[in-house]
Parts: C-alpha cells; structure tokens; sequence
C-alpha cells in the first residue's frame, strides 16, 4: 500500500445557493459528515482495529462567490459586499454555532451582488482534534497511548503554518489562481481559538455574548454575580453561565457548585439572552499579554463590542481616588501587539462606544454636564507592560506621559482597544482611579480598601448600562467603517 493513500468520505459535489439558509443547512450537512467520518475513524484506530488506507482526512467545507462588477454597492453596511470583481471563499467551522452571523453574512453577499453562493469541500484538511467538540478533545488525548503509530501519520493535526492572523493584519498575499480571502479568519483559526476559549475560561464558546466586559479584579466578578441573579429574577435575561459551564436560571431553588478541580485562568460569566445580545463578563487577570491572549481568541466569535473595565494611575494632581476615565485615545507601550499592529497606528475612539460609556456614568452618577466632569475626565491612557514602572528614575517616564498628555495609566486598556481596532470589533475603555503614585498615593491595601467597597459596585453598573445601552443598537451601527482598511473580507 502507497504511503499517499487516504481514506477519506466521498467526495461531495459542489452545490449553488440563492438562499442563506439552505446554503447553511447544506454547510451543516458536509460539515457534520466529515467530523463524524474522523470521530469514526479515530475510535477504530484506537481500538486496534486496521484501516484500509495510509491516512485519514476529510476537508473542512467551503463557501465561495465570483463577483463580477466594479460597480460600487449600495450599502449603509461597511461589509457584506466584496471590494472588487473576482473569486472569493472561505473555509468555515461549526455552521451550527455561527449560524446566525452566517446567515447574515451571505444573505447581504446574495443581496449585494445578486449571485448565488457555492458551498462545497475545500482543499483544507480538518485536524482530528478539531473533529471532536469542546469538551470531548480529552478522548483524543485519553487514547494517544494506546496508538501503535504516531498521531500525525495517520491523522491531520493542527498546523500553525497555516493557521495565522495574515488577513486581519492586511499581510495576505494570495497566488496565482487562489480565490481572495472572503472571511477574515480561516477555518482552522476559528477553531484554534474555540478550544482555547474553553480552556482559559472554563466555559463553552456557545454561551459568550455579543457584548463583552473585560475586567481584572475578582470584585467585579462578585458584584457581575450578584447583578446576574437580580437581573434574571427580573426576567431580563434567560440564564447566568458560571465556569464549568454552571448554568443558573431565576426558578433554581438550590445552589449549583462547579466541578472543576482548579480555577480557570481567566475565569468567565454569561448573562444570556436567547439572541446573543447578553454580557459575557471575563477575568483577564493583569497585564497586556492576558488582554491580547483573550482578545485573540474572542474575536473569532465576531462580538459586537468589547469594553475594558478596570483601575487605573491616576496621573494628574486633579483627580481623586474614585474618578473615572474614558479614554480617548492610548499610549501603547505594551509592546505585545508590535509584530501585528505597528505603534504609529493610530486607535481612534468610536463614538457611539463613547456616548454610550459617558451617558451610562451620568445615568448611574446622578451627575450631567459640569457635574459630570467632577467624576470623569476624558483623555489619554497609558499602556505599559512593566507594573513596578514607579521604581524606575522617573524624569524619563514622567516626560514622556506629560507629553503625551496621559491622564491615566495601566496595563490592559489600549492592548484591548488595539485588538478590537485590528480585529474590527468596536472597543471602548472606562477606568477607575486606584491610586496616584506621582502624588504619594500609592495602591496598598489600608488605602485601597474604601475604595474598593464605595466605587466597585458603582463601575460596575455602569459598564453593565453602556453594554446594555449599546445592545439597543442596530449592530451595523457600531461595525463602522472607520474600522476598515482599504481591501477588507466581505464578512464583517
């Protein structure tokens, strides 16, 4: 037998569609067969039992368009519509899980350039781990002692050569005769970043919302708790998600505990609603490689906005502890994002994010107008990576703040607002002054205490109002056109 030899399902033959849902359905159809076909193959091996052939494979299916006009598209949307005449496609991964986004995606492309859309299997092997859902991967690894073979010759694994952020970044290039890139991310890609989901945050990717709250105090996690709970006995939302994939409804008569044997990284809660336009509340923990860690993976589930909600420096002899900062522009010095998202880039504000966060704290404070500017000053944060920055010489650091005109300073806000920028997922940043380690005041807990217990809460409300204010929305409203580059996938 020729090592080359594969066993793999029968190939399927392409089928056109001007309808969305009939073309969902049939990417359900292909992509269900051929996980089940991997799924398969992998409990035979693993029992002992021979297969006919050198390898297994089955592809990921695909979705392609040829456009045809370089007649612009009439559209208030900034995608749904290809930048140009041409062939286009894109692998995708769990349909059933993208469905509604799915829907809307090729329902404009039918709309806009009034072609049918093609669905069949690409050239794109699935990964034996990604044929198995979230939580059973642990079968796969469960097994890999009892392989006489190594799993890679017998089964595709995930390649990191071809799982990369190229069309995000705008580094894609394609070749000669290879359809454009139609989503910004591959196949393969969604789904490294759907099993990484699960295993920072202990929870499955179906229960995140459109609108998340990245936050990196555990007292935002309780107060979130306690709000859930009051929320659903309202009948406001449908269901909390705890870690572990807990799941709290308003009618439970007892308290349900999580099972896990350890805490997640970076612990995640769900305010659910039957629509996706609930909260999904993350612990990232500090620092600007946890706040691109989680970023790069949320992003492939395509959230409407995200929202950085945290402490900050105060830098100014005018602020108070308890103050809060909307940031309108940011320092980056995290140096995490370089490789990807060259620091001269400029990370606009968006304004329905900024009117949504400023009419939330005045709603919450009680406050308008002047008033307003007693609690919360607009202006430019700082995003370091060095935590004990203060114990540096500090006439250089100091200068260069000034300079900059940085109100406040921190350690996730503008890696989050950055990612959301190159990930065109609109972003925002509310802060809450902790300390001012220019002015003597340094972060120690005798000091920090009030604080906490008086502002938490508070912060708390009214990064829940804004996403609420928000998820009012239309969502084209917010995916704006300022955040698209010259040549952009036509999936938003």
């Amino acid at each position: 037998m020729k090592k080359t030899e594969f066993l793999s399902p029968e190939p399927t033959v392409s089928q056109t569609f001007d309808n969305a849902a009939e073309a969902i359905d049939f990417l359900e159809t292909l992509y269900n067969r051929n996980t089940q076909f991997l799924r398969d193959a992998f409990k035979r091996v693993a029992k002992g039992e021979p297969i006919p052939a050198w390898r297994v494979r089955a592809f990921y299916p695909q979705v392609s368009i040829t456009t045809h006009s370089h007649a612009p598209v009439e559209t208030h949307l900034s995608y749904g519509y290809t930048s140009g005449p041409g062939a286009y496609a894109t692998t995708i991964t769990r349909p059933s899980l993208y469905r509604h986004y799915l829907d809307e995606q090729i329902s404009q492309l039918i709309n806009n350039h009034a072609v049918d859309i093609t669905v069949g299997e690409s050239q794109t092997p699935i990964p034996l781990h990604f044929a198995f859902g979230d939580s059973d991967l642990v079968h796969v690894e469960a097994n890999l002692e009892d392989l006489k073979r190594p799993l890679r010759d017998i089964f595709d694994t995930p390649d990191l050569s071809v799982t990369d952020d190229h069309i995000v970044n705008g580094t894609f290039e394609s070749k000669l005769n290879e359809a454009e890139p139609l989503s910004p991310f591959t196949a393969q890609r969604v789904d490294y970043s759907l099993a990484r989901l699960e295993h920072y945050t202990a929870t499955r990717p179906e229960h995140f919302q459109n609108y998340v709250i990245f936050t990196n105090y555990q007292f935002y996690v309780d107060g979130f708790c306690e709000y859930a709970r009051e929320a659903l006995a309202r009948g406001e939302y449908t269901e909390l998600v705890e870690p572990g994939n807990v799941i709290v409804r308003a009618d439970d008569t007892e308290t349900k505990e999580s099972t896990l044997k350890r805490a997640p990284q970076m612990p995640t809660y769900h305010l659910k609603r039957a629509d996706k336009s609930g909260i999904t509340l993350v612990n990232i923990g500090i620092g600007p490689s946890n706040a691109k860690t989680i970023t790069d993976h949320v992003a492939v589930l395509r959230p409407h906005a995200w929202l950085m909600l945290g402490h900050c420096a105060g830098l100014r002899q005018s602020q108070r502890l308890g103050d809060y900062v909307l940031a309108h522009a940011y320092v980056r010095e995290d140096h995490v994002l370089d490789a990807d998202l060259p620091v001269w880039v400029p990370i606009p504000a968006l304004a329905e994010m900024q009117v949504a966060l400023q009419e939330a704290v005045a709603e919450i404070t009680g406050r308008s107008n002047s008033e307003l500017k007693q609690v919360m000053r607009t202006g430019t944060v700082a995003t370091i990576d060095d935590r004990n920055w203060e114990l540096r010489d500090q006439s250089e650091p100091v200068r260069r703040l000034s300079q900059s005109r940085a109100i406040a300073l921190d350690m996730e806000s503008a890696t989050i607002a950055a990612n959301g920028f190159r990930f065109r997922v609109p972003y925002g940043t509310l802060l809450c002054v902790s300390d001012k380690p220019l002015h003597g005041e340094l972060k120690l807990p005798g000091m920090a205490t009030a604080f906490y217990h008086q502002q938490v809460e508070q912060h708390l409300r009214i990064g829940i109002l804004a996403m609420e204010k928000l998820a009012q929305m239309p969502p084209e409203r917010l995916h704006s056109r300022k955040l698209r580059s010259f040549t952009e996938t036509a999936f938003q």
